[in-house]
């Protein structure tokens, strides 16, 4: 690992983090550092992972020392500095200017950043791209219950601005409120402006369908701003939990040009560079794809990517340490990516997808980010067991089997 010429540098202690630290460990071999606010899984005791805990994390100050502290461990290496989670993206990117100088942020500037991160204007910038996305109504605080909207239940309600959303600390909030009545719908904006929440709020009509209506679509610009790889995946099932309401489950890649082709537009009119993740739904009323946000940033399923033959650590790697150029690549072989069990993967899909799945379990084209080979001692097995055994009983408990 010493003729390395980058250390890898992760802010966050998720999937998110575990996910890329694989990609990087198997692609170099290297071990990433890692900071995190609590000693938690995946990331705590992974042998993959160098993993710090820095109670406050989330703040520009911890954020800029922990940059400076792993430079200066690697002052002849370029650090690769990669935030997880939005507000770190947030922190990456208005405090790149401010890191050492063999620091590499490969971000966009603060100002654009706040600009998408924040729903309310992404959807204004869907508009102006020509890229669908559901009736929306942005709600402020002022307008209480004094206001109408025009579709009926079931509602959704989610926030404009999700970092300032989750730094009210009041883990009763969820995700995604998916209302059934208006009252519900009343109760909900209520909870959460309770809670401290300062901003708009995001409520749009429902699309229907399950969650195999689901698309998530991973981008990576490099520095010029140009999309290199676009790698579609449509999600078969997510999590239903209060709190993990929306997160991917079951993935199978897949290839769309059209929707490709128009997202990247979008993002080399913006000069993107870096990660981007657009979450997107088929609305079948209309036979068109429906952009919910964008991350920017890989998402905390990212090992799909990975799994479908694109590292994204070399993806990296490649563009911003060597300065090469990338060629432009549409990912359209097919792939699985579980983040649970076999049995829970196969009882909460719909069975017109059990073939293939099958076929690529057979053929070595399955993935679960957590199940690696080089990060496999006793202990790290059976914590991953233990997360198997979770995931069969939160999906037990929040999910429906498909009627089939």
């Amino acid at each position: 690992m010493s003729e390395l010429s980058f250390q890898p540098l992760l802010f966050g202690g998720d999937i998110n983090v575990y996910s890329v630290a694989r990609a990087f460990h198997e692609a170099y071999g290297v071990k990433s550092i890692a900071y995190g606010r609590y000693p938690s899984f995946p990331c705590h005791g992974s042998a993959i992972i160098d993993y710090r805990v820095c109670a406050d994390n989330e703040s520009a100050d911890a954020f800029r020392k922990n940059v400076a502290q792993v430079c200066k461990e690697f002052p002849d290496k370029k650090v690769l500095v990669m935030g997880c989670g939005d507000s770190y993206v947030q922190l990456a990117a208005h405090c790149k200017d401010q890191l050492p100088e063999n620091a590499i942020a490969p971000y966009i500037d603060g100002e654009l950043l706040d600009t998408l991160i924040n729903k309310e204007k992404f959807y204004a910038l869907c508009d102006q791209h020509g890229i669908d996305h559901p009736a929306t109504f942005i709600y402020d605080k002022s307008m209480g219950h004094d206001f109408t909207l025009p579709w009926g239940p079931p509602y959704i309600a989610k926030p404009a601005d999700s970092v300032a959303y989750w730094a009210c600390g009041v883990h009763e909030l969820a995700k995604v409120y998916i209302c059934q009545s208006w009252e519900e719908l009343l109760a909900a904006l209520d909870q959460v402006y309770a809670a401290g929440y300062p901003d708009h709020m995001v409520l749009q009509e429902f699309i229907p369908g399950d969650d195999t209506y689901m698309r998530v679509l991973t981008n990576y610009s490099d520095r010029n701003g140009k999309v290199k790889l676009m790698c579609l995946g449509h999600v078969l099932l997510e999590e239903h939990s209060p709190h993990g309401i929306g997160n991917h489950a079951v993935i199978l890649t897949e290839h769309d040009e059209e929707l490709s082709q128009k997202i990247k537009g979008l993002l080399e009119n913006l000069h993107f560079t870096g990660f981007s993740n657009f979450d997107i739904k088929y609305d079948q009323r209309d036979g068109k794809y429906k952009a919910f946000e964008i991350n920017c940033r890989q998402g905390r399923s990212n090992y799909y990517v990975t799994g479908s033959g694109h590292n994204i650590a070399k993806l990296v790697v490649e563009d911003r340490v060597e300065e090469k150029e990338l060629p432009f690549e549409i990912t359209k072989n097919r792939s699985l990516w579980r983040m649970v069990p076999k049995k829970v993967a196969f009882d909460f899909t719909p069975k017109k997808y059990h073939q293939e799945m099958k076929s690529l379990i057979r053929a070595g084209a399955d993935h679960h980010s957590l199940v690696y080979e080089g990060d496999a001692s006793l202990k790290r097995r059976l914590r991953v067991w233990k997360n198997h055994l979770g995931n069969m009983k939160r999906f037990e408990k929040y999910n429906k089997k498909p009627q089939e």
